[in-house]
């Protein structure tokens, strides 16, 4: 699903709703899911390895070891293997020196030495070592070049070793952070509606994100480091004792110094990385606040407050940072003058005893070479300690926001019926912090039927609503169906019977086909195939193994066999409810792409072709100008002739293409860059002198759209520079000198940037549009020409950029509508837009091309949060979301009012038609007006549901629905349309479309 998202309110099972949305399980069944989830863990059986109740394990090393210890086992391993090869790099500077050097092997006359002897040390009762190389004679410069290339190969199986360790460590850490990533997120799923009311989006977003991050780096290092560059330094330590025990003592003594005054020094930062941490969690909490709710901080002038509110927090942010760098360089400076002492004890005391003889020459320097080694892994271990305490902190404060008590009980199996029978609500009540908001409701009802909660203006029956929906835990009492609670149904049979659609749809980034089949997307596909090495990772890190991306669509719930029997159920609905209209014109202004879509792509190349001949053949030819690859198009922009096609990269659109290397090349070879530039130069004088003095907001600044308000400075400065070059060329004197100065600046009038701000100008000039008179035949030719050398050198860079235009293919890139016209309606005659759509309206009828563009109008992109509908179309979306689904019951909480009176009546009198016989449908109802046409009706009062009483009218029935309901068809539904279902949004749209 693109953008990884779909719409709808998050339901049931493991899935996290938004705030006042979620699905509520009993209290009993959220005692059983951590019983389960014990019960789990005790055995070994639980997929996450996770602890009794939260999912986490309330110890990060417990954490770590449970889900790693094979890795880390495996690793240290390879650490211990390593350190024989480590000890004897260490020994090998002592026996260059000593043997080689100073001659120690040939000190009794030998002209020669054995070399690379290899023995195997044996027990004192076996009698002899068993040889297993002889080695060979070498002389003394063969000893050194031989101890010297065993010294090199050494390094360099070290540097295999660690590089092998590091990446392993590495790789470890990534995989763990991912687990614990998904974990956080999968506990998010599970948050109580009470826990969701208390959380900010913006922070727990923060939490995964960020501050999980050094805990995953840790968690590498965890085992690992400590047992890696502890045995390293332990070596080295044990090496130098062997060589001298003072110098052994005096490094050990420097060592333990380190350990125990830098951690000491180090805890007042772990108290202000604490702080620090909470206070950057605070401050993203706001920033989220404030985006969250941009309109009223516009709308009450808010915005000097805010900035001063935030830039205190940076404040406060600023100066713990700077203590914390305070102390940490102070504790730095410390350790490195602690660990610069030791090399001056060691030329110095160990220089003594070389020189009383104590010592040799060699086993001095393998000692200080040794020490070399030491303070390295001496200061990444306190530094590892450090960081121990500092993600430890970390891991707890992330822990205090998935507590158990927060979450709802895992799903388990339950029973999986039909939602028809005898539903009861026993003593039902719903504590708030401010209340109680219901008290002791019992009643009954009889599934299935249509129900109407009339409210009494207070939260009671919107609450009652919800608990019904399951999306509210009730404090006390119970729902039952025939004398079963509800808790005995699995999290995720409710969630497939139950739908709900309330005041405040949630949708996410997406088409609206995602977010109105997001409810659908339960069934993982069994047959997609998966790369063996992701789902091993999957395994690895208790990641799902499910394949992603991949149609989950559960195509049996919704009642159709596949994809477009889908989409035809989803424009139906559309339809009846009276969004038809509106995703056609969506599908007017979408993408058709030729591989998804190749019927219709046919069938557009055979649409473009009618609809030139029946405007020639209506007289309308001259309307619209088509696009022709050897002909410059006068209704089109220059930046669209130049082209000829629809640029697919930003670096192509607007005034960007003037910086293109390709394009600036292309317009300098034929010559249009000093033509560009002089156009430029009269659209700004002509700009600068009609707007001067005008205000921001002129209506003539939407005529001309060349530059804003805000550029007209820029570009009276631009000239301004212009006047002066000009003014320095005049005083060079001489007519035929200067004349050739003049033609040899051309471009250089302007310095780079100035050459192509003005170049950028006349890119999106329109001749009869804008009426400068700045384009002639010339120019024209030159445009077409440099059409192809264009082409060709984009293609010839490999860079690509842009969907050409050609007369026998559709171009992916345009929109549906600019494929069908294929050219540019001549703005020169009056009335040209209104002919030429209502031709080609007619046109689309008759080849009947308009379900397949209605179809393709799903594919249009919602924004985040749906912003890109209007309120009404938003309330469309979730309501044919929930009706796709066809649930057993159907809960409609202010879903309808937003679409206003007369079309909430309307799309009312379809529901009625469609529930009360199989499924059951709960409205809550803002007053009486419309309660005559429910089955049952239940009246809010105070904290207290009454009834179910009948009313006094008869239910509704198919005769008693409104024009333009049910069996009066698509068509009536749109036509009885009320004035206020058009937003903005669709007017917007609907000029779009003319223009």
């Amino acid at each position: 699903m693109s953008g990884g998202a779909g719409a709808a309110e998050r339901t049931g099972g493991g899935m996290a709703p938004a705030a006042g949305e979620v699905p509520a399980i009993a209290r009993e069944d959220r005692a059983a899911g951590r019983d389960q989830a014990q019960a789990a863990a005790r055995t070994g059986n639980d997929p996450e390895a996770a602890d009794a109740s939260g999912g986490l394990d309330r110890s990060l090393f417990r954490y770590i070891w449970r889900h790693s210890k094979r890795d880390q086992i495996l690793i240290c391993g390879v650490v211990l293997a390593s350190l024989p090869l480590y000890f004897a790099s260490l020994d090998l500077p002592r026996r260059i020196v000593n043997e080689a050097i100073q001659g120690h092997a040939f000190e009794k006359g030998n002209e020669t030495t054995k070399f690379l002897v290899l023995r195997l040390q044996m027990p004192d009762w076996f009698g002899h070592d068993v040889a297993l190389f002889p080695g060979f004679d070498v002389d003394r410069f063969e000893l050194l070049f031989g101890l010297s290339s065993m010294f090199l190969l050494l390094v360099l199986i070290n540097g295999v070793f660690k590089y092998w360790i590091n990446v392993a460590k590495g790789a470890l850490g990534e995989r763990m952070l991912r687990r614990l990533r998904f974990q956080l997120f999968a506990l998010i799923m599970r948050f109580s509606p009470e826990a969701l009311r208390q959380t900010k989006a913006s922070e727990v977003a923060t939490i995964i994100r960020d501050e999980v991050e050094p805990i995953g780096g840790f968690i590498g290092d965890a085992y690992i480091l400590p047992a890696f560059l502890g045995t390293q330094a332990a070596t080295a330590m044990a090496f130098i004792l062997l060589q001298n025990v003072w110098l052994g003592l005096l490094a050990a003594g420097v060592v333990g110094v380190q350990f125990v005054v830098i951690p000491r020094l180090r805890r007042e930062l772990l108290r202000l990385g604490r702080q620090r941490q909470l206070a950057s969690r605070r401050l993203a909490g706001r920033v989220g606040e404030v985006v969250d709710g941009i309109a009223a901080v516009h709308s009450n002038g808010a915005e000097a407050w805010e900035r001063a509110e935030i830039g205190h927090r940076l404040g406060g942010l600023f100066d713990l940072r700077l203590r914390i760098y305070r102390r940490k360089f102070m504790v730095k400076f410390l350790n490195n003058l602690l660990a610069q002492m030791t090399p001056f004890l060691f030329y110095c005391i160990g220089g003594y005893f070389a020189l009383k003889g104590q010592l040799s020459i060699g086993q001095l320097v393998a000692v200080i070479a040794a020490y070399r080694d030491l303070p390295p892994p001496l200061k990444e271990l306190i530094d590892w300690d450090q960081q121990r305490l500092d993600v430890q902190v970390k891991y707890e404060q992330v822990l205090q926001q998935f507590l158990p008590d927060r979450l709802i009980g895992l799903d388990a199996p339950g029973r999986d019926e039909s939602l028809c029978g005898r539903l009861a609500a026993e003593g039902v009540g719903v504590q708030e912090p401010h209340g109680p908001v219901l008290a002791n409701v019992s009643l009954t009802l009889a599934l299935p039927a249509v129900v109407g909660i009339v409210s009494d203006g207070g939260p009671a029956a919107s609450t009652f609503a919800r608990v019904l929906a399951r999306r509210v835990v009730p404090t006390s009492g119970r729902i039952t169906l025939e004398d079963h609670d509800l808790s005995e149904w699995s999290g995720a049979a409710l969630t497939r019977r139950i739908a709900y659609a309330g005041v405040d749809p949630i949708l996410f980034p997406g088409s609206l086909r995602d977010n109105i089949v997001y409810g659908l997307n339960r069934r993982p596909p069994e047959t997609a195939a998966i790369d063996a090495k992701v789902l091993a990772e999957a395994h690895r890190t208790g990641n799902p193994v499910e394949p992603f991306p991949a149609d989950w669509t559960d195509y049996a719930q919704a009642g159709v066999a596949d994809a477009a029997a889908l989409d035809a159920l989803i424009l139906d609905w559309l339809t009846r409810i009276g969004m038809g209209e509106e995703v056609y014109r969506f599908g007017l202004l979408g993408q058709v792409d030729p591989e998804r879509h190749p019927e219709l792509a046919a069938r557009l190349i055979e649409a473009r072709t009618a609809f030139r001949e029946r405007l020639a053949a209506e007289g309308h030819a001259h309307l619209v100008e088509p696009f022709d690859p050897a002909r410059y198009n006068r209704q089109a922009t220059v930046a669209e002739n130049l082209l000829f096609g629809v640029p697919t990269t930003s670096a192509l659109t607007g005034r960007a293409m003037a910086e293109h290397p390709v394009v600036r090349l292309v317009l300098d070879r034929t010559e249009l860059a000093d033509d560009l530039i002089t156009m430029g130069e009269r659209i700004a004088a002509t700009m600068l002198e009609i707007f001067r003095g005008l205000p921001s907001g002129h209506p003539l600044f939407e005529q001309f759209s060349f530059l804003s308000a805000d550029e007209l400075p820029e570009y009276e400065a631009i000239l301004a520079r212009r006047t002066a070059t000009e003014a320095s060329a005049e005083r060079h004197g001489g007519s035929a000198l200067n004349r050739i100065r003049r033609r040899w600046i051309g471009l250089g009038r302007y310095g780079s940037a100035d050459a192509t701000r003005l170049i950028a100008l006349p890119l999106a000039y329109i001749e009869p549009r804008h009426r400068l008179g700045l384009i002639d035949d010339a120019f024209r030719d030159r445009v077409v020409e440099a059409r192809t050398q264009l082409r060709t050198a984009l293609d010839e860079a490999g860079m690509g950029g842009v969907d050409f235009y050609d007369p026998d293919q559709v171009c992916a890139a345009a929109p549906l509508r600019d494929n069908l016209l294929f050219g540019r309606i001549n703005q020169s005659v009056a009335d040209a837009v209104e002919t030429v759509t209502a031709t080609g309206t007619a046109l689309v009828q008759e080849m009947q091309l308009a379900p397949a563009i209605t179809r393709v109008g799903l594919d249009h992109q919602v924004g985040p949060e749906g912003r890109f509908l209007s309120s009404v179309q938003r309330a469309v979306v979730s309501l044919v979301r929930a009706l796709i689904r066809r649930p057993d019951l159907l809960v409609l909480d202010g879903a309808l009012s937003p679409m206003g009176e007369n079309r909430a009546r309307t799309v009312l009198g379809l529901l009625l038609e469609r529930f009360g016989r199989e499924n059951s449908l709960v409205v809550v109802l803002p007053n009486d007006r419309l309660a005559d046409r429910f089955e049952l009706v239940l009246r809010a009062a105070g904290t207290q549901i009454h009834g179910p009483e009948r009313p006094a009218g008869p239910a509704a029935s198919p005769a008693d629905a409104p024009a333009g309901a049910g069996a009066a068809g698509p068509a009536a539904a749109v036509s009885g349309r009320a004035e206020d279902e058009t937003g903005p949004e669709s007017a917007r749209v609907e000029q779009d479309v003319k223009a």
